[in-house]
């Protein structure tokens, strides 16, 4: 039960008051509370009602909800006072009120690319799947017997992505391209033989930027050198830690060429690298798939898979590889099975690659991935079929090549290379300066150049409308029917896509809106959600996914707003951001908030690369030890792991709390070394430890910080605050858990972190847009900005209701 937002000493009074008695015909409340709005959320959030939660108390031996408080939560940590918060917004105040900051956005047509495009989402899926409840609010699908529709959908997106990609196993979804590029990385140097000296990753200087980034990030505390630069020209070592293990390339690359890596990835075969490509997942309906010329692990987004832009996500990317590497490989993946009864069905498979298994030692520290967007795209697939994709990829191709052939009329120059959707154009009669005027007067967004040069990439939403306007932008009259005629589709034998692809009959069935509604159905009723019944998880924080707080998702002013549009534009969201990290700072005692995290996994590893980064700035970088209680969850030793720590375990005593007498024999032990401690509180099994404070008291003595696991900030929000009332330095929120963001069967999630006033400055930042993160920021760990901004009106909403 959530008391968020309440005083302290009338939640009694409170449970009263959200659930009226009967009056008997009579007014019910006095004409003061008459006057507040009849819809409060707060009477509809909160189940209980008081003649349950008396027989709560009854069975606990209590009085009221004040004394169970007061036995669980320790008296010192308690905070003073309420949280200044406003008072709770109804229903109809709160949509009002994300309506106007969406319209505080500049909905222009955005032709940036970058790895991210318009997209069409079908209506069927987005009615049937994104706004349905009996989709979004499932749990991690980890009970297979009440999973099974969702476990079918994801093997639909692992087949699609393997038939795309050409290569043998793919997994259910990563966060987002950026991540999953580094994640690939790390495949690549597990794949080396234990002899192997190599500690170089080569990356294209052709791949966007934000992955570059994210890639820089995650390699900086694996001390892996990573190598920007022309794959053309680079040159493999043979042997020593300047040896390459991976390499890198983007397909098409960010400025739109389709190049042949055959000789690249040859090359880096014989130096004994491994190749990914980053490759578009649309573009593979066309072109020839990674597996086909060399590619070892393919990643990318499928984003333009009917799923909205969002200002930068929730978006499923995507890792295929090698069968011989499935064990190394991050991410769920879902195998075909038989029950007790011999019956055939879908699970999880080779889940001792994971972190809730194999803890330090994992593949990754993922957890929450990007499910319910991964279905969407799947049933994009789905409902397209192969046939319907060819259309679509066609007719970009088609009016790209018509733009290519406009503008190179007027005297641009073009990429020398093939493309697919996207042109780099140079010279001719208009300069940068021009085309960027000429582009916000007709309110569309382009990619400006460093050097001079404009971007254009064009996606299936492009209409005949918005070409005209983009050969006006840049001075060009053409006939566009005349230049469509004169457009060579085909590509060359070098580079054309051969074969079948999606030949499993569940992508050549559903093809009707009526067919598809009923397959959506039909896999929906094999689940468990929210919709049948609660689902009891103690790990897990399971609240009501209000249909209030899911409506504003879908505004187009949130949904298709490309994540690099300007400043200018994005002023709804930047003041949904600056308020909702106000809120969280609020709530839990810190200083500062980022948003960029896109899962509670990210989050942890954000937050130890932040007191990392701390360290570091103080000429300690040689402090790598992180504390770990036995009891934490998986993914906190993983995290450490990834930030470049050494996992000390501190053991927990028979009633599973943390052993103070060991916790400060190994602080003093690691004294010299001692980075941080990892806690979560309320710990995994649920209790309030009574020596929380001294717990943090012993770290800090010993120079460390203290990172704090909010899985269970639902226990917390009200009674105490982290950061003010028991010593917390760095703390991971699940909006997808505390902040009512629903689990979507196993993400979208956001993990934001709040710091202390002395980790502020290391924040996460955006190379693409300036201003995000702190002065000395570690670097991006995600792709966008402000991460899945798209579903943060979810939690704006919670918050504003609750008050």
């Amino acid at each position: 039960m959530s008391l968020q937002g309440y005083p302290q000493t009338n939640w009694q009074d409170f449970i009263e008051a959200s659930h009226e008695p009967s009056s008997n015909g009579a007014a019910p409340l006095s004409n003061r509370d008459l006057l507040q709005p009849a819809d409060r959320f707060v009477k509809r959030h909160i189940g209980p009602r008081s003649h349950d939660v008396t027989k709560m108390l009854d069975t606990l031996g209590l009085s009221s909800l004040e004394e169970l408080v007061d036995q669980a939560v320790p008296a010192s940590i308690r905070m003073d006072g309420h949280l200044n918060l406003e008072p709770p917004r109804s229903e109809t105040a709160v949509l009002r009120e994300l309506r106007q900051l969406a319209s505080q956005n500049k909905l222009f047509r955005s032709f940036i690319g970058m790895g991210y495009t318009g997209t069409v989402t079908p209506s069927v899926i987005q009615r049937n799947v994104l706004e349905n409840p009996g989709w979004y609010t499932q749990y991690t699908p980890y009970q297979p017997e009440i999973s099974q529709g969702r476990l079918e959908a994801l093997i639909n997106f692992q087949t699609m992505v393997s038939d795309l990609t050409g290569l043998e196993i793919a997994n259910a979804s990563l966060l987002d391209e950026g991540t999953a590029a580094a994640e690939a990385m790390t495949l690549c140097q597990r794949a080396m033989p234990r002899k192997s000296q190599a500690n170089t990753f080569f990356v294209s200087e052709l791949c966007h930027p934000q992955t570059i980034a994210v890639v820089q990030t995650r390699a900086e505390p694996l001390g892996i050198h990573v190598v920007v630069g022309n794959h053309e020209t680079y040159e493999f070592v043979a042997d020593g830690p300047e040896t390459a293990f991976g390499v890198l390339v983007q397909y098409p690359t960010t400025d739109g060429d389709i190049l042949d890596y055959g000789s690249f990835i040859t090359k880096a075969h014989q130096h004994g690298a491994l190749a990914v490509v980053a490759a578009d997942i649309l573009s593979l309906v066309l072109l020839r798939a990674p597996g086909e010329f060399g590619a070892d692990v393919a990643i990318g987004n499928t984003q333009r898979f009917g799923v909205p832009m969002g200002f930068g996500g929730p978006h499923a990317a995507y890792m295929a590889t090698m069968e011989k590497y499935q064990r190394i490989m991050p991410g769920r993946l879902i195998g075909a099975s038989i029950d007790a009864n011999g019956n055939p069905g879908y699970r999880l498979a080779l889940q001792t690659r994971e972190q809730h298994i194999r803890r330090d030692k994992a593949t990754s520290n993922i957890c929450t991935a990007q499910v319910l967007l991964a279905i969407m795209a799947s049933m994009y697939a789905v409902y397209h079929g192969p046939e319907g994709l060819r259309r679509i990829a066609w007719r970009v191709r088609l009016i790209t090549g018509v733009l290519a052939a406009g503008v190179r009329q007027a005297g641009y120059q073009l990429n020398d290379a093939p493309v697919f959707d996207t042109l780099k154009i140079n010279g001719g009669p208009r300069n940068q300066a021009a085309i960027q005027y000429a582009a916000q007067s007709k309110e569309i967004n382009l990619r400006y150049y460093a050097d001079g040069a404009v971007g254009v990439t064009l996606d299936e939403a492009t209409s005949i409308d918005d070409l005209e306007a983009l050969l006006e932008i840049f001075g060009v009259d053409v006939n566009i029917d005349k230049l469509a005629e004169l457009v060579k589709l085909e590509y060359d034998d070098l580079h054309q896509r051969t074969g079948d692809f999606l030949t499993h009959p569940v992508f050549n069935t559903y093809h009707s809106e009526t067919k598809m509604m009923r397959y959506i159905t039909w896999l929906q009723n094999r689940d468990l959600s929210l919709t049948h019944s609660m689902i009891p998880l103690g790990s897990c924080t399971m609240k009501l996914n209000a249909a209030v707080e899911m409506l504003p998702i879908t505004l187009p002013e949130f949904g298709q707003m490309h994540p690099f549009a300007p400043p200018d534009q994005t002023r709804g969201y930047r003041e949904l951001f600056r308020r909702l990290e106000s809120w969280l700072a609020e709530i839990t005692g810190f200083t500062a908030v980022s948003l960029q995290p896109n899962s509670g996994a990210s989050g942890e590893y954000a937050g130890m690369l932040v007191i990392r980064a701390y360290h570091k700035s103080r000429g300690e970088g040689h402090r790598n030890v992180c504390l770990i209680p036995s009891s934490a969850h998986g993914t906190n030793p993983a995290s450490a792991a990834m930030a470049g720590m050494e996992v000390v375990v501190v053991v927990c005593d028979e009633n599973g709390n943390i052993d103070v007498d060991d916790l400060a024999a190994k602080a003093k032990q690691h004294e010299a070394n001692l980075s941080a401690l990892m806690v979560t509180y309320p710990s995994t099994h649920g209790v309030y430890e009574q020596e929380i404070e001294k717990i943090c008291a012993i770290v800090h003595e010993h120079g460390g910080q203290v990172y704090l696991d909010g899985a269970n900030m639902n226990a917390l929000v009200g009674l105490t605050r982290p950061a003010r009332d028991f010593g917390a330095d760095v703390c991971h929120l699940n909006l997808h858990k505390t902040f009512a963001i629903p689990h979507g069967g196993g993400g979208p999630g956001v993990g934001p972190i709040g710091v202390a006033e002395h980790l502020a400055p290391f924040l996460p930042n955006s190379v693409v847009v300036p201003g995000v993160g702190g002065e000395q920021s570690l670097g991006p760990v995600s792709s966008a900005p402000w991460g899945s901004a798209g579903v943060m009106p979810i939690s704006y909403a919670y918050i504003a209701m609750m008050g």
